[in-house]
């Protein structure tokens, strides 16, 4: 079952890229006591995710910000090597925390599960986005296809 608002963040194991290299942290971790805009992607360097939707955030992340937003989280069923070189490669900054699933944890426990199998890419989270207030879902946007409901513009215009 999809997750859906009024819905707490399943509690799972994730990764992101620390000081010292990879660590693990939960997303209780992430999420608590913080409002948090957190969006998904089906794959780190792929072209409409590298064009459009993660450089989105990051434009827009002082506008999330002075509306209240803590943090702003990208996830992926990538590792957390490749989430570490894709944050460099497009700049993100301190700008968007990215979070990597590589075991697909958050993405089975929330319902977000994307097929790609036949297409050479196995299981990948769908491409959304959140507000998620002290691990509740406040918004909740998915895209079949394209971005333009998953923006970093349309969840700015939402909070």
């Amino acid at each position: 079952m999809t997750i859906a608002v009024g819905d707490k963040i399943p509690s799972v194991k994730v990764m992101r890229w620390g000081s010292d290299g990879p660590e693990a942290l939960t997303t209780d971790d992430l999420f608590k006591g913080k409002k948090v805009a957190l969006f998904g992607v089906p794959g780190a360097f792929t072209p409409t995710c590298s064009a459009k939707h993660l450089p989105g955030f990051v434009a827009q992340a002082d506008a999330l910000k002075a509306k209240g937003v803590d943090a702003i989280v990208c996830t992926s069923v990538n590792d957390v090597f490749v989430m570490n070189a894709w944050g460099k490669d497009q700049d993100v900054g301190d700008k968007v925390a990215m979070i990597a699933d590589g075991d697909a944890a958050f993405t089975k426990a929330a319902g977000l599960e994307l097929d790609l199998t036949g297409k050479g890419l196995g299981l990948r989270n769908q491409r959304f986005s959140m507000l998620v207030d002290n691990g509740v879902v406040k918004v909740l946007n998915i895209d079949a296809s394209g971005f333009d409901k998953t923006s970093a513009e349309t969840l700015l215009s939402q909070i």
